[in-house]
Parts: C-alpha cells; sequence; structure tokens
C-alpha cells in the first residue's frame, strides 16, 4: 500500500464541468490540487476563484504542455473538448501521468485501445469519468433487483433531456463525427446506465436522430438489442423538457430511478412494484457523486488497485455509441 496521504491533482482546461469537479477534488479528503492549465489567457485562475474562491497554493498555467510537465502533480483531471480527450490523455500517459478523462474517453475504439496499451506501457491508471456510478442510489438499485424483487430483467429505459441553454449551444458547434452533438454529450450516460443491468455487448441496435445544420444531433432515440427479448431503449434531447431516469423491469416487478444525472444535494428517489401488488418509494440521502468519484479514483492510485470502471467498459460503450450513430444516419439496424 502507498503511504501518501493525498493524490496530487492538475487539472487540464477550463471547460464548465469544473463547476462540479473542481470544487470536488478541493473537497475530496485523499486529494490535492496542485495546478490548473488552460490556453485561454486568464481563464485558469478564473475558474478556481469561480468555483473554489479561497483555495490557496494553486499553480496556474496558459500552456497545457508546462502543466503536463509539473513533476509535482501525478495525476491529470482532462475536461477539455470531446474531440481532444484521447490526445490529451495520451499526452498526460507519455509523461507518467494517471488520467480521469471526462466522458468520453475517446470518439474511437481505436483510439481506446491504443489508451489502454500506452497505459499499460507507463504502468499508470486511466479512468472515463462517468461520475454517477458512484452514487450510492444504484448500488441500493442492485440490492433490490439481487433480492429477487422484479425477477429476470427483461428491459431498461432509460432518458435524458433538458432544454438547451444559450450557454451551451457549443455543444452543437461540431458535426457528431467530431465529437458535437447530444449523442456523446448525454446519449453516453444514457446508453452507459443501460448496461450495467445487461452482461456483455448487445447484438445489434436501431436508432433515429434529429440533427441540426452543424451535423450535431439534438436529440435521439433507440433500442439495444441484448438478445433472448432483452431490450435496452434509449431516448435523450436537448430540445425537451428535464428527465434524467432510467427504469428496469423484469418478469415479476420494476424499479424505477428517478434522479440519476444529479447534482450534489439533491435527494435520491427510487420507486418499486411487483406483481404481488407491493410497491414503494425510497428516499436516500444526498450524497456528491462527483467527490466520490475522485476519491475513488485517487484510492486507486494511492493503494494500487484497479478503478472501478475499467477500461474495458470504456471501449464497450464507445462501441455502442459509434454503432448507434452509424445507425441513426443510415436508418439500419447495424451488427455489434
Amino acid at each position: 500500500m502507498n503511504n501518501q496521504a493525498k493524490l496530487r491533482w492538475g487539472i487540464l482546461g477550463a471547460a464548465r464541468i469544473n463547476e462540479r469537479m473542481l470544487p470536488a477534488i478541493v473537497e475530496a479528503k485523499n486529494s490535492e490540487l496542485v495546478a490548473i492549465a488552460s490556453r485561454r489567457p486568464g481563464a485558469a485562475q478564473e475558474v478556481l476563484q469561480k468555483y473554489a474562491p479561497g483555495t490557496t497554493g494553486v499553480s496556474y498555467y496558459d500552456d497545457p504542455d508546462a502543466l503536463l510537465s509539473d513533476e509535482r502533480i501525478q495525476a491529470l483531471y482532462v475536461p477539455m473538448a470531446n474531440q481532444e480527450h484521447a490526445e490529451w490523455t495520451l499526452h498526460a500517459i507519455a509523461q507518467g501521468k494517471h488520467v480521469l478523462c471526462e466522458k468520453p474517453l475517446a470518439l474511437t475504439v481505436a483510439d481506446v485501445d491504443a489508451i489502454e496499451s500506452a497505459a499499460r506501457r507507463y504502468n499508470v491508471k486511466v479512468m472515463e469519468g462517468f461520475m454517477y456510478r458512484f452514487h450510492p442510489q444504484h448500488q441500493r438499485v442492485k440490492e433490490l433487483i439481487a433480492a429477487g424483487l422484479i425477477g429476470e430483467i427483461r428491459s431498461v429505459r432509460a432518458s435524458f433531456s433538458f432544454m438547451m441553454r444559450p450557454a451551451r449551444l457549443y455543444r452543437l458547434a461540431e458535426d457528431v463525427s467530431h465529437g458535437g452533438g447530444a449523442m456523446w454529450d448525454i446519449g453516453c450516460y444514457a446508453i452507459h446506465s443501460l448496461r450495467q443491468f445487461f452482461s456483455g455487448l448487445p447484438v445489434a441496435v436501431t436508432a433515429q436522430a434529429s440533427y441540426v445544420e452543424s451535423g450535431a444531433d439534438i436529440a435521439s432515440s433507440g433500442v439495444l438489442d441484448f438478445g433472448d427479448g432483452k431490450f435496452a431503449q434509449f431516448d435523450f434531447s436537448f430540445a425537451r423538457a428535464r428527465r434524467c431516469e432510467y427504469e428496469i423491469v423484469g418478469t415479476q416487478g420494476g424499479i424505477k430511478c428517478h434522479i440519476v444525472w444529479q447534482l450534489p444535494g439533491d435527494v435520491p428517489i427510487i420507486s418499486w412494484w411487483n406483481e404481488d401488488g407491493r410497491q414503494s418509494e425510497e428516499r436516500l440521502p444526498a450524497a456528491n457523486h462527483f467527490r466520490l468519484e475522485v476519491e475513488h479514483f485517487a484510492d486507486c492510485v494511492l493503494n494500487d488497485s484497479a478503478p472501478g470502471l475499467a477500461l474495458s467498459d470504456a471501449r464497450e460503450n464507445c462501441q455502442i455509441i459509434v454503432a448507434a450513430i452509424q445507425a441513426a444516419a443510415s436508418g439500419q439496424r447495424v451488427v455489434i
């Protein structure tokens, strides 16, 4: 075991997600924020003062390469543009840094494979940043399933939507093939959440999408076919009222997680029903899954243990997303 108390972090980018992740790193019990870099002059200091005012001892860089060469830093959080995640993750790995990369880790399976190969070569930990999976409510859902409450799982549905605000229009600036649009931004969450209840890859995917002028998708829905009559339905949009839920239906009942992608402090709500007429709603303690994700990854590095989300998981999620994009564009069922 590594007896060092805290992992020393750098943040590579001043993206909006720092509103949640920067305080999470500062507040994590086993972490220390050492430096922030942004290519926009002054943005690194600005983001710290905005999201964690009063934090001291943090260095600022206007050059990402300067952050990578800072020998104090052991791990990087990478919240850059989607199409830059793989490139900068590989740069960080080559400098011997552990990496927690914001989702999506990469836009191609080949890039995920390159990251996995580099991580082995340089003996570093790399994890894709799906923070929601570290919220205790999902463990409670799995406990209910393991208890046999709903029987054998036959279908899962995930919905994630909200009306796009002007400040978020940058998400639609790039074509979907370059990481723009709803699929890479929120669809990856929906698909990832579905997969935790089925083992392995689906056999095929069907999908349809609506696009804006840039070629980015603004809404999409589809079905993952896991074979043997098991299906997972996804639905997400930047042009509908807020929904952030998943529902699992089995042979004997169903479970619904009402607020999957939460803000810190939100009260988790889980409801369930079964065929014998019983039903219940559970309100669980609030939890900050951003901080829990940071603490988990730091613990993995400090104690040399495997991250809860393996790179094989990132590879499968990317493979499904790429197939769904192809299915939506072609109007055809795509075999995986």
